[in-house]
């Protein structure tokens, strides 16, 4: 391997590291400071946890469309939602078949759907302008809104998730005090930033040497990339088989992908959409959520043979895009 080739992969591995990393920290520390100043579990589980754990796949396509590469940028919103479906749930039902509640899915199942659709008329339509991030901000600040007032003081199996997803982050050993939370928070946030920049970096240059497309690696390299804390938060709540987090965490994140991080994108650098991801792609992510959702609802509930089902699917949707980039 070349002394750049070298150089590439240690920006991109660094990149992921700093990301993942950076994201947990980044968690812990926004939850003890919502923690010290009384903020309710469930605002927590809602708001928090959802955002934080998506704030690695914002900062990415953030700095990937302010650089130029809104392939990076888009690829990274519409992969990390196939791998949310098809590999993370995949590999959490299999490891503990997931028991589905109507309730918590009834609602946040088409607003996810709704989401993903709204997504794939922007896609077809070639661009993401001002207007269009600004309204996708919108729905996502209606919809946190109208859940929280539903759900607060309330014990619906939804409400139960949030909270769940709230003390799934504080269960763990946390430093405690408002100088050391602070710290946790910033230097969590610091460490995305440093990480978007080396993998949006090493990303690009990975692509300009190998011939591909930026939006081949957006929905590859970066997208699986930055859903690793989506990943090991959902592969250990399967192991403790607390199954309706995995579930509620990527249902959570995928509603944040299009609406908050295609949104916040889209309103600083307006996004053009590349052919390709609007080609296939956002077929693939449909098509990903069409079946989270019909299987979800077969029995109330994800089995193990489903799960190979979905993780067959992601083989296949990783094989075709890499033969396509090469051929």
């Amino acid at each position: 391997m070349k002394v750049s080739e070298k150089m590439v992969a240690i920006e991109i591995l660094l990149g992921l590291v700093l990301l993942v990393a950076g994201g947990d920290i980044l968690v812990r520390g926004s939850v003890g400071l919502a923690q010290r100043f009384g903020i309710s579990e469930l605002l927590i589980g809602l708001v928090l946890v959802g955002f934080g754990t998506s704030t690695p796949e914002l900062m990415t396509s953030l700095l990937a469309a302010m650089n130029g590469s809104p392939g990076i940028a888009v690829g990274n919103v519409a992969g990390s939602n196939i791998a949310n479906i098809l590999l993370i749930l995949g590999l959490s039902a299999l490891i503990c078949p997931i028991a589905v509640k109507p309730a918590a899915l009834l609602r946040d199942g088409p607003a996810n759907a709704l989401a993903a659709i709204a997504f794939a008329a922007l896609a077809l339509s070639g661009s993401v302008g001002r207007l269009e991030g600004i309204a996708l901000l919108t729905a996502l600040a209606v919809y946190l809104v109208v859940t929280y007032r539903m759900e607060k003081g309330q014990d619906t199996p939804s409400a139960e998730l949030h909270r769940s997803e709230a003390q799934s982050v504080t269960a763990q050993p946390a430093a405690s005090g408002l100088l050391l939370n602070l710290l946790l928070a910033f230097g969590g946030l610091a460490m995305i930033l440093g990480g978007a920049h080396f993998l949006v970096t090493g990303a690009t240059s990975f692509a300009a040497a190998a011939g591909v497309s930026d939006a081949v690696i957006g929905v590859t390299v970066v997208a699986v990339g930055t859903s690793l804390p989506e990943l090991v938060t959902s592969v250990i709540a399967a192991f403790r088989r607390q199954t309706d987090i995995a579930l509620g965490n990527i249902l959570g994140s995928n509603l944040f992908n299009i609406l908050g991080i295609l949104g916040v994108t889209a309103a600083f650098a307006p996004l053009q959409v590349p052919g390709e991801i609007a080609g296939f792609d956002i077929w693939v992510m449909l098509a990903a959520t069409l079946a989270l959702i019909v299987s979800s609802m077969s029995g109330w509930r994800i089995c193990r043979k489903e799960a190979a089902l979905m993780l067959i699917a992601f083989a296949g949707y990783a094989g075709i895009v890499t033969f396509n980039a090469l051929v």
